[in-house]
């Protein structure tokens, strides 16, 4: 019976290795480390005393690029070549955002609801994770000046709320940055660490963790009972936090000033410098009572009174999730044994008073909001170089489990050091009109491509009832058991038909061999996350061709002929695009056939309704 060696397969890191926890945020990132002599946690900073890098990025004329502070700087003057809350864009579709497009000043490309963002900057096209790899790079680089040692492992943390695929973009920005990620931990287990919580192994603790940042918002019910974390229940929203804050400041001021949403729509400039001014307004009234301010020209004014009525329905959001989580929990207020805060916007008085009300004790706000995630990253990083005998490490996996999809790559469902037993499952679809079978091989390693990877299986699943493209959902799962037998399962949604298969093979591989195509992995990164995108960019190209062609000829009688000519021209020059490995032109030629076709195909939706509203089908 074949078994997953589960030993850490990077061998016994040694203790002078630092492995860095990175607190990846909205806002603000930051680098961790246990110091070496007092064993303490400690955040890294510089001879200013500052440990926060912005998450902001500025790209220049040339194409070069700058992070953090030096960026921030670009985001009035030009906002449309600096790229700020790029988390809130990870592992996201258009669908997912376009309630916010206005949030953003720079360009989100809207051309495929379902496919992942892009941001355009000149005539480039950036997905999310290379953003934020530029972000890990910076963080990279001032831990390695500061800690005079090349820095090469990780912890990273995500909000407890990310799914699968936004874990998983933050583990290719890793990579993508020259960083072995060897753990992706939850936000609020961070917290809890740098606390201390849990550390004792003779007491069991429920804990809160209340997580209020610049773009996300989460509560977290924990249990820690003998140095193992248990998330009982999370709740929360992707899309509330201090930025919200900010922007209530903003519309509050432009109905003051009497300017229309529209002209900042245009004015992305006076955008940018009413959302800074906002958020100057926001930390000064945390210890004040009154905010004076100017911009463009025009006085601003707001008392604290008055922002605490702006955020108040943010506020009770958040509560009311606290609610919801502690009912999925099965849990009151008065269970809970602690209540951590984190994220710069529990800064803010009413919202410390809130929570403490809320839950009826006093809050833990000792360690700074921005950072405990962070020094609890350290933590985690701490007990997997083996330096913390007090916490029971679970056996893990080697290396990354997964499937091929389409062009070949490597799409992970059980990434590496993941925990073991263990258990992972995606939905995917078919790729033709009535295609009946799916074929599914499993796959283990770091790179991109599964060429790259080792197999080791395959099956099919057949008799998928006949159905259009992209309706049939097939869902498959990956289980490893305690024992560490790999079992796989595809199954069809809509009509049942299964099929299952254990991975008998033995495949077990040496350390030396884990450690090689670990370092491969992270050598090839660069080439492999290219290679990616340019086989994503083509697939979703020759998908628009595809429907675009089917709805030419389903409704070419109600085109005009200058509509479809110039279609079909943009069709042919993006078919040449496809045949060259340039992503960027793919990726511009696509959005310009989107461009185009966009006016006709609502003008003929638009027409549609209006029949069937007067009883007649078009």
């Amino acid at each position: 019976m074949g078994k997953i060696a589960i030993n850490i397969a990077t061998g016994s890191l040694q203790q002078q290795e630092m492995i860095v926890g990175i607190d990846l945020g909205t806002t603000n990132s930051l680098v961790a480390i246990i110091h070496p002599e007092n064993r303490q946690p400690v955040v890294l900073k510089e001879h200013d005393g500052n440990a926060l890098v912005p998450s902001i990025i500025h790209f220049d004329k040339m194409g070069s690029i700058t992070v953090g502070d030096e960026a921030r700087k670009y985001l009035i003057t030009e906002p449309q070549n600096t790229i700020f809350s790029v988390k809130r864009l990870m592992g996201k579709s258009y669908n997912d955002l376009k309630e916010r497009s206005s949030f953003f000043t720079y360009k989100v490309i809207d051309d495929n609801t379902e496919s992942l963002v892009k941001i355009l900057v000149g005539e480039k096209f950036y997905s999310p994770v290379e953003l934020s790899s530029y972000i890990l790079v910076e963080l990279k680089k001032r831990a390695e000046h500061i800690l005079k040692t090349p820095v090469t492992k990780a912890v990273i943390t995500v909000p407890a709320y990310f799914n699968d695929a936004q874990r998983q973009a933050t583990r290719d920005a890793g990579k993508l940055a020259g960083l072995d990620v060897l753990r992706i931990v939850n936000e609020p287990t961070a917290a809890s660490l740098a606390y201390g919580l849990g550390m004792r192994n003779d007491e069991t603790r429920t804990v809160a963790v209340y997580d209020l940042g610049g773009g996300t918002f989460d509560i977290s019910i924990l249990r820690i009972s003998n140095g193992i974390f248990e998330v009982l229940s999370t709740n929360g929203d992707t899309y509330l936090g201090g930025d919200d804050f900010d922007l209530g400041i903003v519309k509050y001021w432009i109905n003051q000033q009497g300017i229309k949403e529209e002209e900042l729509m245009v004015h992305k400039g006076l955008a940018q410098e009413l959302r800074l001014k906002a958020e100057e307004a926001k930390k000064h009234l945390s210890s004040n009572t009154k905010f004076k301010g100017e911009a463009g020209g025009e006085q601003l004014e707001l008392n604290r009174g008055e922002f605490e009525n702006l955020i108040k329905p943010f506020l009770d959001k958040t509560i009311e999730c606290c609610k919801n989580a502690l009912a999925d929990a099965g849990l009151s207020s008065k269970e809970i044994d602690e209540v951590v805060l984190v994220g710069g916007s529990t800064r803010v008085p009413v919202v410390k008073e809130a929570v403490s009300k809320f839950f009826g004790r006093d809050v833990h706000d000792e360690l700074n909001p921005d950072e405990v995630v962070a020094l609890g990253a350290a933590v985690q990083a701490d007990i997997l170089a083996g330096n913390n005998k007090d916490f029971l490490l679970l056996d893990i996996t080697p290396l990354s489990l997964g499937i091929e999809t389409m062009g070949g790559l490597m799409d992970v469902l059980i990434p590496r050091n993941s925990k073991i037993p263990s258990k992972a499952a995606r939905q995917y679809t078919t790729q033709k009109d009535g295609q009946n079978g799916m074929r599914i091989s499993v796959y283990q390693g770091e790179r991109d491509l599964v060429n790259d990877n080792r197999k080791l299986a395959e099956f099919n699943l057949s008799g998928i009832p006949a159905m259009p493209a992209g309706l049939a959902k097939v869902e498959v799962s990956f289980l490893i058991n305690a024992d560490g037998i790999l079992n796989i399962k595809a199954k069809e949604l809509r009509s049942g038909v299964e099929q299952s298969i254990e991975v008998k093979p033995q495949y077990g591989l040496t350390d030396a061999e884990v450690e090689k195509m670990l370092a491969e992995s992270i050598q090839h990164a660069k080439e492999d996350i290219q290679t990616r995108a340019i086989v994503e960019a083509k697939a979703e190209a020759q998908l628009l061709i595809e429907t675009t062609e089917r709805f030419i000829s389903k409704n070419q009688s109600f085109l005009l002929s200058e509509e479809i000519k110039r279609t079909n021209n943009a069709v042919a020059e993006l078919r040449e695009a496809i045949s060259t490995n340039d992503k960027d032109l793919v990726q511009k030629k696509t959005e310009e056939l989107n461009e185009i076709s966009r006016p006709y195909a609502e003008r003929l939706m638009d027409e549609a309704i209006k029949s069937t509203l007067k009883g007649k089908s078009i």
